[in-house]
């Protein structure tokens, strides 16, 4: 039997740790998601919202280059 890669997790960050991550209040990135103003790849997980770490940081890496 070949042995599967193992994947690597990647820290998911809940909403508060994400809107301080980027410096923005929680509010701000709630709208931002509901509007579909910024594409930051929300996860639902259950009834929570989770931003994966790399989403974020290419969000950041966009803004800087315009």
């Amino acid at each position: 039997m070949p042995n599967k890669p193992i994947p690597i997790l990647e820290p998911l960050l809940d909403r508060k740790a994400a809107a301080n991550y980027l410096r923005v209040t929680v509010g701000t990135l709630a709208v931002w998601d509901c509007t579909k103003r910024y594409d930051l790849q929300p996860l639902k997980v259950g009834r929570s919202v989770r931003y994966r770490l790399s989403a974020l940081n290419e969000f950041i890496e966009r803004q800087l280059s315009r």
